[in-house]
């Protein structure tokens, strides 16, 4: 069933929506692999030429990263409960990660803590343990703006951002297909610069977003989780290793 909150009015689906449906055969697939040991990443491989590998530069990698999970208890993330989260399921710490569990419609936590609203990096882990949409909307500041990445949205298999120009992940330039295997870790990482948003899953560089003169919003339902937070949709989600470093402004 497809829960994403796409399905409002207008009640659309793009082209671009359309053809990536069709395509998903040949669409970003990272492969059933053993679960790497705790300090390692797991390694991916892509099916579409397209997809790019970037890693950090020598410059970014001497930037100090800053922990915000312990994997002992919440911490400085709080419970998202008002509005779509009314209605939330459990949060819980699990074996050092953070479990969100299905909610009707949405679960979610929001980060108290201090966090820079451009020029930084963000990486996590994160699996879909339950349930057939997103597992990890991560809504995270773009300067004075605001974003929701998407993984596992409209089916479980679109990822992108939301909203650039009013239009939803599945509908916008940064739609992507992943084939999302149920149980598995995948590493993801989020920068964010003056003029950039770029995402890796893995590795490999899914999206590249030049943010200058577009209108960058986020849904409504997603607010309470500003000004940064995770949330799954209809869905038990789990995350690990969550932490971010800032960068030198460019």
């Amino acid at each position: 069933m497809y829960h994403s909150f796409l399905l409002t009015p207008p009640y659309r689906c793009s082209l671009r929506a359309t053809f990536c449906i069709l395509l998903l055969g040949t669409t970003v697939a990272f492969p059933a692999v053993a679960q790497p040991p705790a300090t390692s990443q797991p390694s991916a491989t892509s099916s579409s030429p397209a997809v790019a590998q970037e890693t950090p530069s020598p410059a970014a990698a001497q930037l100090r990263w800053r922990s915000m999970w312990d994997g002992k208890n919440l911490g400085k993330w709080q419970l998202a409960d008002q509005e779509e989260f009314a209605e939330h399921g459990k949060v819980r710490v699990e074996q050092g990660n953070l479990v969100m569990e299905r909610g009707y419609p949405a679960t979610g936590v929001r980060w108290s803590g201090p966090f820079p609203r451009s020029n930084y990096e963000m990486e996590f882990e994160a699996k879909r343990t339950d349930g057939g949409d997103f597992f990890c909307g991560l809504t995270f500041p773009v300067g004075d703006a605001s974003l929701t990445l998407i993984l596992g949205g409209w089916g479980g298999w679109a990822v992108g951002l939301s909203l650039i120009d009013g239009e939803y992940a599945i509908d916008n330039e940064t739609c992507t297909v992943v084939q999302f295997q149920e149980d598995r870790w995948y590493v993801v990482r989020l920068r964010v610069t003056d003029r950039l948003v770029k995402v890796w899953i893995d590795g490999k560089l899914l999206i590249h977003l030049e943010t200058e003169g577009k209108e960058l919003i986020i849904s409504d339902r997603m607010e309470p989780c500003l000004p940064l937070g995770m949330a799954t949709w209809y869905t038990t989600g789990v995350a690990r290793k969550i932490r971010y470093r800032e960068l030198e402004a460019k």
